[in-house]
């Protein structure tokens, strides 16, 4: 900004912007009087500056490791545990090996670390992929590797795969599938899927069996069964969105018409029409990409967006029951220069601020220069944004992958050793903030948490059929007073919807094996939104009872050895033979400091009973 003293000249007018200039320099010419004129213009300047606000980017300091054969990093998904598993892939036709990422320790992931994992059984580009309620990670197929008729799933606790069954009846990749006009062996191929609120997972193969087939996995079972029938032959190249009563909503590939899945009715139901075309066609020129189509998202508000692989991208707001939702058309892509934009198979992320940061290339094409846009739903805006330094934007959009990061910064690939990390402007969306009920102990030494919100509002990234990478589960992170960082290892969340709202939602989650003692501030984060913290003190240490005051029926325990963030209980029983499980509660007392407490309640001791006993418990 440049400020000038003279004549005042009424005007407020930035130069022209040079092309790709997200910079704007103003200048404000004054006269010596313009004390309130000054006032205005820079309250107009204020407002002008925050429209073109946007977020940093950050080189992480190590690049992945090197093995052989050598390769580069492609399909990103975050484990329960806050550490980060990727996929390396030697030649964009597959690979077997993996890293992951480790925060360091005040929690910076551009400052983390890696290491290698066990490899996959088969290779795959381009598949099916589901962090499940058991903290485990489900895969199937591929469109292209050894793996595209096959299933596993990796227990990142014991860092080992087990290959899934997959029945002949559901898909026989010694036989042909019937909707490909013949050559395509049955396979789940570059296959779509989630995972629903039982905690199964839902697949939909492109090399079908049969028409419209799609097929369910069960952690428990371990297996698979036939799920129910789509309206449309295949979901080849389509994205899915969940949406808030947790059905999942599909632009049918290459058309104009939609289906969602009811879960309750284990059925997929028509929608309305698209009002645009999305999927692109075949333009015959170089690097023409038919039939793709961009990735989907839950909007802050309710609604979903599916960003197309044409020009053009579609707002669906949903009906809230079984009944059609509408849908609008949304802004197009900005032109960058001669390039109209659009996403073949290209990525998006929910960023914390609500807005979607997306990689476009030339529209209906595989062909770069990638571009990077920040999308706002309040405004139905692009905003064109800077990249990373580097040549990264060289790269074909396709090949390259986003992760929603839980300290709310977006991590980026584009098939390089060299990552990037992208801190956004602004604040978090306060209606995706968890909120922690309660923290109470397990026998087995873990601990039940409780709360609302804990999904998020959004899945965070996606991509489409080729890969995906939904993290719409809550994470526990604990920082001790040094800043030190640690995450627990969640499992067992109670629900895989998104935005849950007032819906009561657990997980279960364990200490890492590390975690020092003390007492730490503990925050549920989901999608990369943290709660309002709350003190944990571990380890749990057997609270001592100095005193006990009665009188006229009310009692109060003067207590040491309290620890803060701990809930201490009075309970009680006539009978001491009684389960302890069976005990009533009759006083609660959350502490916000370690040492001496007192805990008390009134009316619970009657002399009239022959006998009654109390105890003292902490959670």
């Amino acid at each position: 900004m440049i400020l000038a003293n003279g004549p005042i000249t009424n005007a407020l007018v930035p130069p022209p912007a040079e092309p790709g200039e997200e910079r704007r320099l103003l200048k404000i010419v004054l006269s010596n009087s313009g004390l309130m004129k000054l006032l205005a213009v820079l309250f107009v300047l204020a407002i002008f500056l925050s429209a073109d606000a946007e977020g940093t980017w950050t080189a992480l300091t190590h690049k992945t490791p090197n093995l052989s054969p050598n390769g580069n990093p492609t399909l990103m998904l975050l484990l329960s545990d806050g550490t980060v598993m990727v996929q390396n892939d030697p030649t964009g036709g597959g690979g077997t090996n993996w890293f992951r990422l480790t925060p360091d320790a005040h929690g910076s992931y551009a400052n983390g670390t890696w290491t290698v994992l066990a490899p996959m059984n088969y290779s795959r580009a381009g598949c099916s992929s589901v962090v499940m309620t058991n903290g485990q990670v489900f895969f199937a197929g591929g469109e292209y590797g050894t793996g595209g008729a096959t299933s596993e799933v990796y227990d990142p606790v014991s860092n080992s795969w087990t290959v899934v069954p997959v029945p002949t009846n559901l898909l026989d990749p010694t036989q042909l599938s019937p909707i490909w006009g013949g050559g395509t062996l049955q396979s789940f191929g570059d296959s779509i899927s989630m995972l629903l609120s039982s905690g199964n997972v839902l697949v939909a193969p492109v090399a079908v069996q049969y028409p419209g087939e799609t097929m369910i996995y069960s952690p428990v079972s371990h297996s698979f069964t036939a799920g129910p029938n789509l309206l449309s032959i295949s979901q080849s190249e389509a994205s899915w969105v969940k949406l808030p009563d947790d059905s999942i909503l599909t632009i049918d590939p290459s058309s104009t018409t939609s289906e969602r899945y009811i879960p309750a009715l284990n059925k997929w139901v028509r929608d309305a029409n698209v009002p645009a075309i999305i999927y692109s066609t075949n333009t015959g020129v170089t690097g023409a990409a038919p039939g793709e189509l961009g990735p989907a998202f839950l909007l802050p508000n309710g609604s979903a967006i599916f960003f197309g692989s044409t020009t053009n991208n579609v707002i669906y707001t949903p009906s809230g029951t079984t009944l059609h939702g509408t849908w609008t058309v949304a802004a197009s892509y900005p032109t960058v220069g001669t390039n109209a934009q659009g996403m073949p198979d290209a990525p998006g992320d929910m960023m914390v601020n609500g807005k979607v940061l997306l990689v476009t290339g030339t529209a209906d094409t595989f062909n770069g220069p990638i571009n990077f846009f920040e999308y706002d739903y309040v405004s139905n805006a692009f905003t064109l944004v800077n990249g990373p330094p580097g040549p990264g934007t060289n790269a074909a959009p396709y090949y390259t992958k986003l992760l929603q990061l839980p300290d709310g910064t977006v991590i980026w690939n584009y098939g390089n050793p060299q990552l990037y990390s992208y801190k956004p402007d602004g604040s978090p969306v306060a209606a995706g903030k968890p909120v922690i009920s309660s923290i109470l102990g397990n026998a087995d030494g873990s601990y039940h948490l409780t709360g609302y919100g804990l999904n998020g509002i959004s899945a965070g990234a996606a991509y489409g059929d080729d890969a995906q990478m939904n993290s719409n589960y809550p994470l526990v992170r604990m920082t001790n007073s040094a800043g030190n960082v640690y995450y627990a290892r969640t499992y067992n969340w109670s629900s895989s919807g998104v935005m849950t709202s007032n819906k009561v939602v657990t997980t279960e989650f364990s200490l890492p094996a590390n975690l020092p003692a003390g007492t730490y501030s503990l925050v549920a984060v989901a999608n990369g939104i943290a709660s309002d913290p709350v003190l944990f003190s571990t380890p749990l240490t057997a609270p001592a009872i100095v005193s006990v005051s009665l009188t006229a029926g009310n009692m109060v325990l003067n207590c040491a050895n309290g620890l803060a963030g701990r809930t201490y209980y009075i309970l009680t029983s006539p009978n001491l033979a009684v389960p302890r499980a069976q005990w009533t509660p009759v006083a609660t007392n959350l502490l916000t400091a370690n040492g001496n407490f007192t805990i008390g309640a009134a009316n619970i001791v009657n002399l009239g009973e022959a006998q009654r006993y109390f105890t003292l418990e902490a959670q």
